[in-house]
């Protein structure tokens, strides 16, 4: 499969969020990477349209979870309720059932309800009851996130934040996209009015095609340098692990498809690597600074 359907959603999007190409690539290659994604940034910059974009046009089932200081984790999974029928418990599934979930403002939740998100982003199942349930295929999370110094937020835990392959950033719009916004409709009302672009099942087999994207031996080494080079930086609490090292490829992979390459390049590294990067080293919630950080570590690592 060729990836003109998959830029086809890019420039239908671009028209909706104007002026973020670059963050709606990044969501792409994360949904074709089949990882998930948080995006963190002050209210009104676009991100819960960038999760309604990333679930309407690849024709994802998709549920809302609007996260509050007093959602409970059944509010998620589900519940098990007494059937005078058949004098039994019977589970009904919560809206963690779908192929798209939004986690809406996830760090306004209490850490016991973010947990319940865990085994579902890592597994694709929860356990509810004693019984193993699966997911739809394919099951993405899409989080935002309010910055830390916002009143009602919790930090999510380094446990929670590896889940996510990719954490971006909206940022404000630059000016000729912002008047643009201002003299037109909100993207929120264009939303309702675009068709999906394909469907799941073409979502899925665009994956299949990330995953043969060829990585060569130096590659490979180029990527496992970046890691070593996070673990022995005395500037970075929490060196990179094996798990966001299989990210980054998954990456590369994705925005290497996109630009219609069977192979890995290091620009493919480089393009995600903030991305990915970024909120694992355990540099907090200073978006520019962790953007530095990852900046000075491919400045750091030669391309062999």
């Amino acid at each position: 499969m060729n990836p003109s359907k998959a830029h086809t959603l890019l420039d239908i999007a671009g028209t909706i969020l104007l002026g973020k190409a670059h963050p709606l690539r990044l969501s792409l290659c994360c949904l074709l990477a089949g990882g998930h994604l948080l995006i963190e940034d002050v209210p009104g910059v676009g991100k819960t349209t960038l999760a309604h974009l990333m679930a309407r046009l690849p024709g994802l089932a998709f549920q809302r979870i609007q996260f509050t200081s007093d959602l409970l984790p059944a509010d998620i999974l589900g519940v098990s309720i007494f059937d005078r029928d058949s004098s039994a418990f019977r589970f009904h599934p919560g809206p963690v059932f779908a192929q798209l979930i939004l986690a809406d403002e996830i760090n306004r939740a209490t850490p016991k309800t973010q947990s319940a998100l865990l085994e579902a982003m890592e597994e694709g199942q929860i356990t509810a009851d004693g019984a193993t349930l699966p997911l739809p295929d394919p099951f993405f999370v899409i989080a935002t996130q309010n910055p830390m110094s916002q009143i009602g937020t919790f930090s999510l835990p380094e446990s929670q934040l590896d889940r996510f392959l990719m954490r971006i950033e909206l940022g404000y719009p630059d000016p000729a996209a912002e008047l643009a916004l201002l003299q037109g409709q909100s993207g929120r009302q264009r939303l309702s009015t675009v068709d999906p672009v394909f469907s799941a099942e073409d979502l899925m087999q665009m994956q299949q095609a990330c995953e043969a994207v060829h990585v060569s031996p130096p590659i490979a080494r180029y990527v496992h340098a970046l890691l070593t080079h996070t673990r022995h930086n005395p500037d970075i609490p929490l060196g990179l692990s094996p798990r966001a090292g299989l990210g980054l490829i998954a990456a590369a992979r994705a925005w290497a498809w996109l630009d219609e390459r069977d192979h890995v390049t290091p620009e493919d590294v480089q393009a995600v690597f903030g991305a990915v990067a970024n909120h694992r080293m355990g540099l907090g919630h200073d978006m520019s600074n962790a953007q530095g950080t990852s900046q000075a570590i491919l400045a750091a690592v030669a391309v062999h």
